[in-house]
């Protein structure tokens, strides 16, 4: 018969961020530590650092005579890219939608995870909304957009005017519903994260190990000191960053065609060289976007310079993937 509940939560208390992340999971029996995590992406040297870290960790704890370590095969099939943001409104669901629909557009088996739980956008952006996703064995079926990316996002089960008042491990088990959902052939999924570093992040690291993360943010010094606490966050998860791409950078009036920096430029690509992370690219402030996107247009669907520039960016990404 195995221990308490709380003393697993003790022993889950000795580990590091870093084993957590990794850990599927622990259990203590007749004195015996069982943890099982997933080794995906170690190399034989890696795997036995990890291996005597969490021995380590776990011998001597209270209750336990010894230490059993289970590290899993390297996990082949769907991978996962990150969106992330330290703060709010920086453009981040515009680009994430962007991001997927040129992926798509290479050749790319993409899908959408909209797991900004709080707040769901993507419906609106990929032109969706008001499409409910069916089930099949207990799992959600990703719904189709004309784009060729299939889309789950709490914006397609919780009617529009109703908030979403949920603790954390709600928010939990909402996440583990939408990537764990019936997604086929697609073996790339784009999860659009909530702006800042709460539950829904955690639990991606923890449950989900991202391939890697992408972070966006607005030219101004502000948005640059939240996206940098991302930026910690992803790297204490072990999370590779992919790169910076900065939004709303430069703004050209359509009457008068002067240009101008509302947000400021290039601070993105300043604090990107500074922390040794690629830069991506810009995207401009424009009233085209913004008026595609509530159309449920994405620019990058399109021709044109704004769209070139989300697909540049993509193809970043896609060599990125391609040299892992």
């Amino acid at each position: 018969m195995s221990e308490p509940d709380d003393q697993t939560q003790q022993l889950r208390s000795a580990l590091s961020f870093q084993m957590l992340a990794r850990l599927q999971s622990l259990r203590l029996k007749g004195g015996i530590a069982i943890a099982v995590l997933d080794a995906g992406g170690l190399d034989k040297a890696g795997r036995a650092e990890l291996e005597a870290a969490v021995k380590a960790a776990l011998t001597g704890q209270p209750g336990v005579s010894d230490v059993r370590v289970a590290l899993t095969a390297d996990k082949q099939g769907r991978r996962i890219i990150a969106v992330g943001s330290g703060k709010g409104g920086v453009g981040k669901s515009t680009v994430s939608a962007n991001l997927a629909v040129a992926l798509a557009g290479m050749g790319r088996k993409v899908g959408l995870v909209d797991a900004d739980i709080y707040g769901p956008s993507q419906p609106l952006l990929l032109g969706s909304d008001g499409t409910k996703p069916e089930a099949r064995d207990n799992k959600l079926i990703p719904v189709p957009t004309r784009w060729g990316v299939p889309l789950l996002s709490m914006g397609q089960l919780i009617a529009p005017d109703k908030a979403i008042a949920w603790r954390g491990p709600m928010v939990g088990n909402a996440l583990g519903q939408l990537i764990d959902a019936e997604w086929g052939e697609v073996d790339l999924l784009i999860v659009d994260l909530p702006p800042g570093t709460g539950d829904v992040q955690l639990t991606m690291l923890q449950r989900y190990k991202p391939a890697g993360a992408v972070i966006v943010s607005t030219p101004q010094d502000l948005a640059l000191i939240d996206a940098k606490r991302a930026i910690q966050l992803f790297e204490i998860g072990e999370v590779p960053l992919v790169g910076l791409i900065e939004n709303m950078a430069g703004y050209v009036c359509p009457h008068c065609g002067e240009a101008s920096d509302p947000f400021g430029i290039g601070g993105a690509e300043a604090a990107a060289g500074a922390m040794g992370l690629p830069f991506l690219g810009r995207i401009p402030l424009q009233l085209a976007i913004r008026e595609a996107s509530d159309a449920g247009t994405p620019p990058a669907a399109g021709e044109g310079p704004t769209a070139e520039a989300f697909k540049a960016i993509a193809a970043q990404v896609a060599d990125w993937l391609d040299n892992q």
